[in-house]
């Protein structure tokens, strides 16, 4: 499986409470539901279609936990394609603390996840989609294991909240594969890892 992670994010790059005021107040972080005040409906097509092209799901804990207190009792699952998405394929989650997840048909990744991962990603066909999942995202990067990235880039500045990418993290290039922008606004940007960067006037990697 190809593993594609994909985020919404700010302006500033944050990632936290996108979907709604309280569904990640860590930190005390109060401007939650900054994604949705975009009212574009294309985003929501968009999604859609991405969460029923996945063969299956790579989830961190955090984003777990909110997917299964909203999808995971969702009422009528077939009624909304992301729910029905998220009830019919595999879910997997990276955590090694997690023991009992809530949602049934949930696995947990425990032990050494890059070799789990890599298992996964030799295994079947179709996306392995890592939908948020800020934490995980920035391991996988880090370890090389992404092999797509989709960005939804939203154009408000929040001004606080946890970000994709923070002070210190993966130091990598991207190849951009793809670039739109809907209705309302947001960029979707979709890349491929290219390596690591290289010096200007050297052609070699600054720590290499």
């Amino acid at each position: 499986m190809r593993l594609t992670t994909t985020t919404h994010v700010s302006l500033d790059g944050v990632l936290q409470g996108m979907g709604s005021a309280d569904e990640d107040p860590r930190g005390g972080f109060t401007r939650g539901g900054w994604a949705l005040g975009s009212g574009d409906p294309a985003v929501g097509d968009l999604v859609a279609a991405e969460y029923d092209d996945a063969a299956a799901f790579l989830l961190g804990r955090r984003t777990y936990e909110i997917f299964a207190g909203y999808w995971g009792t969702f009422p009528d699952p077939a009624s909304h394609p992301v729910a029905a998405a998220l009830h019919d394929r595999p879910r997997y989650v990276a955590s090694r603390t997690l023991t009992h997840p809530a949602w049934p048909g949930t696995t947990v990744l425990a032990g050494d996840l890059a070799e789990a991962v890599g298992r996964l990603r030799s295994t079947g066909d179709g996306d392995l989609l890592v939908p948020g999942s800020g934490a995980l995202v920035r391991w996988l990067l880090a370890h090389g294991l992404v092999d797509r990235m989709r960005l939804l880039v939203y154009p408000v500045v929040v001004g606080q909240g946890e970000r994709l990418f923070p002070q210190d993290g993966p130091y990598l290039r991207l190849t951009l594969v793809s670039s739109t922008t809907t209705p309302g606004g947001v960029t979707v940007q979709t890349y491929e890892p290219a390596g690591r960067p290289a010096s200007a006037g050297t052609g070699r990697h600054p720590d290499a």
